[in-house]
This record gives structure tokens, sequence and C-alpha cells, in this order.
């Protein structure tokens, strides 16, 4: 059994589907403060199986205490936490105690009770403003926004966890850009609150929630000028954390892996995309530079291809179809 904290988060979700479709038992716990409850019903309705779910914290020890009690985890998924580059900047405490203290009190209720198998969502802002490209796991690591720094310090934290005891087997799974949605249309990504990612502020323009996206920053040393990422797939996303689940049982250690595409996309090439897809425009206007964002960040996934059997197998225009058939079966998101 396998206990995903998180799990009816955008990445959290997607990865239950292939968990269970693989014929694993989960649990999900998740204090619901940027998804919906009404996640559980979609998972059964794609899956077939019923999901245990319990509402709560990661921050709160007797919950896991119980939690543990009541189960016999073989690993944990980790993908609690606050994720917001410009809104980590602003409230920057919060994402460490969060993230960070989150983070160490799962490891310490892992320790009483002797499980040490642990796949952590770290990112791709672990590496900072890079010098070269593309993104190889041994590259320097630095931070640009709390945000980043929190995931780079429980990378380090996990680190000394696995130096002071080996026994610790621990995948980094550094994420790229997650976009996307289930084929069917049925979960996908529905944030709390403004977005920040830039798909749903895709959406939302193109829809007419938002009256124009803004581009953040024209003037970044790229082809169009407009900042570049390398945008994965979620549901290729989420096939890399059974794959990496499954490297655990070989017992690796503690062991960092990129999940990307390998190529970067600019804003302006996302847009003009999803309008080719869609047949819907998308009015935007250029905003000056946020905060901690970066001019350009791509993968090289080769390592997580040699060692985990992995790489990302779904197109853009395959990724813009599926946002925008979620989108179109639930314009209201979770709340329809």
């Amino acid at each position: 059994m396998i206990l995903i904290t998180g799990g009816t988060g955008y990445i959290g979700s997607h990865t239950c589907v292939e968990l269970i479709n693989a014929g694993h038992s989960i649990v999900i716990l998740d204090n619901l403060s940027n998804s919906s409850s009404r996640v559980l019903n979609r998972l059964h309705h794609i899956t077939g199986q019923t999901v245990e779910f319990v509402e709560g914290d990661i921050r709160d020890r007797p919950l896991l205490n119980r939690l543990f009690e009541r189960h016999d985890f073989e690993a944990v998924m980790h993908f609690a936490g606050l994720k917001a580059v410009a809104e980590s900047c602003e409230i920057p405490l919060m994402y460490y105690e969060n993230n960070v203290a989150g983070t160490i009190n799962l490891c310490q209720v892992m320790i009483r009770h002797g499980l040490k198998n642990l796949v952590f969502s770290s990112s791709a802002t672990v590496y900072g403003n890079p010098e070269k490209l593309p993104l190889t796991e041994d590259m320097p690591l630095s931070a640009t926004s709390p945000y980043g720094r929190s995931k780079l310090i429980i990378e380090e934290i996990l680190q000394d966890l696995h130096q002071s005891d080996p026994q610790w087997n621990i995948a980094l799974l550094r994420y790229f850009n997650p976009a996307g949605a289930h084929s069917s249309g049925l979960i996908g990504e529905d944030p709390t609150g403004t977005p920040n990612n830039l798909m749903p502020c895709i959406i939302r323009a193109a829809t007419g929630k938002l009256k124009q996206l803004c581009v953040f920053g024209n003037d970044y040393p790229t082809p169009d000028g407009t900042g570049v990422r390398d945008y994965i797939h979620v549901m290729d996303l989420a096939r890399g954390h059974l794959k990496a689940m499954q490297k655990l049982q070989e017992n690796p250690g503690i062991r960092a892996w990129n999940l990307g595409v390998g190529r970067g996309y600019s804003v302006l090439e996302m847009i003009t995309l999803f309008e080719q897809i869609s047949g819907q425009t998308v009015p935007y206007r250029i905003a000056p530079r946020r905060a901690g964002d970066i001019a350009i960040c791509y993968a090289d996934p080769g390592r997580a291809e040699r060692e985990l059997n992995w790489c990302a197998s779904l197109t853009l225009a395959e990724m813009m179809a599926d946002i925008w058939r979620w989108q179109s079966a639930n314009p209201d998101g979770y709340n329809d």
C-alpha cells in the first residue's frame, strides 16, 4: 500500500490513476488547500476502484501516526506542498513552514514506523538560473525564489537523512513544467484562486474568465523574448512516478531524476499552438517580468531514460487537446 500526500492535487491525482491501474492500493492524505474532494469520485469513475481518503495536513503528527498505525505502507509519494513562485516571494515563511517543516514531520513519522522508501516531488527550480542547457542532474544547484529554495532545502535534508542511514531509498523527481489532463476529461488542473501556471491562465483568457493573459516579460534572451520552458504532459509525469517507485525496490539509495521532455517552448509558442488546437483566441498583454523567473529552462532527461526506462511519449499537441477536452467538459473545474 502506498501513501500519497497531496493526492487530490493536480499531479497527485493523475499519479493515483497510474498507481491504481498498475495494481497498487493507495491511501490519499490531503488538506484540500489547493484541490477538491470531488477528485475522488472521478478517480473511481476512471479506475473502477474506491480510494481511501483522509483529510489532513502533513504537519499534523498525531494524525500521521494514527494513519501509519492503521496501514502497513510500503512507500510514500510526497506531493503535498505549496508551489507558486510569485506567491513564495510574498509569503516565504509559509512556504518554509509548509514545505520544509511539513516534510521533516513526515520523515520523522516514517522513521518512527520503520518506513524508508520515499518518492519526493522536487522541481527544476533547484537548478536556479543555469549557466548552460540542457539541465543535467549533476549540475550545480541553487534557487531564485523561496519556493525553489524550499525544494532545494528538502533535497539537502533528504541527502543528509540518507547519509545518516543508508537504508533510506529516496527518489528526487525534478519536474519541469507539467500541463495537460487525463484523456477522459474527468480530471485536470483546477487551481484554487488565481492560477499561477501558464496553461490555466491561457484557458481563462480563452474562455473569457480573464480579460487578458499577462505574458510576464518579452525582453528575455530568447527567440521571441518570452520565457522558454520544458512542458511535460501530466500523464507522462505520472508514469515517471510509477517507474521511480519501482526503482526503489532495487534499493538505489538516494537518486535524482529529471522528468521533462528535453526541449523548450516559449510562452507565445504555447499560446499559438493552443489557439490552433482549440479554435479559441487568447487575448494577451505584455507585463513586467515576475520576481524569481528565469529566461530558459529545459531538461536533459537521459538519466531517467537509462535508469528508469522512462521517457516522455505524449506530444505538445496531445497535451493541448487533453487540456481543451478537460476544460470543455468542466468549464468551472470540479465545481461543475
